[in-house]
């Protein structure tokens, strides 16, 4: 999936009424408030994975749409159909012509998991060595944040005329978003499309996503007996199970690590240095551990696919009976690079399991979801007056233009609905934020240069 046609604007350079300075000052003064209604926020366990918590991602909703609507909003909240998740809509009007830039970010969350991973309580908002510790504290309250920061900075002088989408649903695949995109296309149709849901390159370094990968989900079923039997009187003449799919998934990878599934798109990448030591602290991999595959780091991250086993239904270790294993399953998560198409990548990893059964197994694959990998058209005005925003946020260090090894499926939905607008990548984590996972954190002095960026933001874009 590739952006269309970019916004249109005249000369970016120079037009802010706002200078930086005046931005940083304002965001300064307003960091106590935005840190209090993020934490706010952050307290509400909105976790739209679970059932559960449904009335905590309502209430996170409602938290949401007042937050806006006391900057004078017209926000109120949306769903696709009864039962489905609540988004936050909404609008403040700018200047008469003046361009209409659309903000998103979601307001749900990921199971937090096991407490005892934590250092501090996951829902309690706790601050450590300049990080902001809770789950949703950057993935993605810390995006509704900013966006209320460059909102808050002009008051009511807006430049631009700002539309406003805040889902419910993101970390459970934004399966009603097309609809919602639909039925409410005049409210949220923009010249600009600013998705604060990614990431910057390190600390002190901004970066615009300009590329991810999409994703195939699916579970294979391998099975050599109808029932389990006596491992002993069997054992050497039929295969077991979970030997036979041990095998299969040892075809998936080329002994160099490399995905090895004939039919995948690969891709050139951006010509950046991830230097090994970096990579070897901000991943985790453990002492002795070789990385896999071949070509740039960035390369092997962002624009080839890559593939794991996330999962495996086997008998436990403790209380295993001396039995051959009748049936065993995994589900793959399969990475897909830019250029690719998920369904083309769902029949090529479905392919090579059916044709790679050893001892004739029986293998049975189903498909659990997909998500399109993004390849955006990064240049344009909309483009030039965000590079030379986050170049004075962050004192004159120029963003980079990068990949993401993750998917977000929600931005080729994006694309496909509203092709002529540009669509911009920005994002609130660093490589330490640790999204999904225990600790997850917000590095603060960061956050306060992505808030200075998009008051600036803002400003560029109304400079026709």
């Amino acid at each position: 999936m590739t952006a269309a046609a970019p916004f249109r604007c005249g000369s970016v350079a120079n037009l802010g009424a706002m200078s930086v300075d005046a931005a940083r000052q304002k965001i300064q003064q307003l960091m106590p408030q935005l840190r209090g209604d993020l934490e706010d926020l952050v307290r509400i366990q909105s976790v739209s994975a679970d059932p559960a918590r449904a009335g905590e991602v309502e209430r996170s909703a409602e938290a949401t749409r007042d937050l806006f609507a006391a900057e004078g909003f017209d926000a109120r909240i949306v769903r696709a159909h009864d039962g489905s998740a609540p988004a936050v809509i909404g609008e403040k009007k700018g200047p008469e012509g003046a361009p209409t830039v659309l903000l998103y970010a979601h307001h749900d969350v990921q199971p937090e998991n096991d407490h005892a991973e934590w250092d501090s309580a996951p829902w309690e908002p706790t601050e450590r060595d300049g990080r902001l510790y809770a789950r949703g504290a950057a993935d993605d309250k810390a995006g509704i944040a900013a966006h209320l920061a460059a909102i808050r900075a002009h008051g009511d002088a807006l430049p631009v005329t700002v539309r406003l989408f805040i889902e419910g649903e993101e970390e459970v695949g934004s399966e009603t978003l097309p609809a919602l995109l639909a039925a409410h296309k005049d409210d949220l149709e923009a010249d600009v499309i600013v998705i604060a849901d990614s990431a910057n390159w390190d600390i002190g370094v901004p970066a615009l996503t300009t590329s991810l990968r999409g994703l195939v989900r699916a579970d294979v079923e391998v099975r050599t007996l109808d029932h389990a039997v006596h491992s002993g009187m069997w054992g050497g003449v039929v295969p077991d199970a979970l030997i036979a799919l041990s095998r299969l998934i040892s075809t998936l990878h080329d002994d160099a690590g490399n995905v090895a599934i004939e039919g995948l798109h690969s891709g050139p990448a951006a010509d950046i240095d991830y230097p090994e030591d970096r990579l070897r602290a901000e991943s985790g991999i453990a002492d002795g551990v070789a990385f896999i595959g071949d070509g740039s780091a960035v390369a092997r991250l962002w624009t080839k696919p890559s593939l794991s086993i996330i999962g495996l239904d086997a008998p436990k270790v403790d209380g295993a009976s001396n039995t051959l294993v009748p049936a065993a399953r995994a589900k793959i998560s399969l990475r897909v690079a830019p250029g690719d198409s998920a369904g083309n990548a769902l029949e090529a990893l479905t392919r090579h399991l059916t044709s790679h059964a050893p001892w004739g197994a029986q293998v049975t694959v189903t498909p659990v979801d997909t998500g399109e990998a993004t390849r955006i058209d990064a240049t344009g005005p909309a483009y030039d007056a965000a590079r030379e925003a986050f170049a004075e946020a962050w004192d004159g260090t120029a963003p980079v233009d990068m990949g993401v090894g993750g998917s977000i499926p929600f931005i080729a939905e994006f694309l496909d609905a509203f092709p002529q607008a540009s669509v911009l990548v920005t994002g609130v984590e660093d490589p330490d934020t640790r999204a999904h996972g225990a600790n997850e954190g917000l590095h603060l002095a960061e956050f306060e240069r992505v808030c200075v960026a998009e008051t600036l933001l803002l400003e560029k874009l109304a400079g026709a």
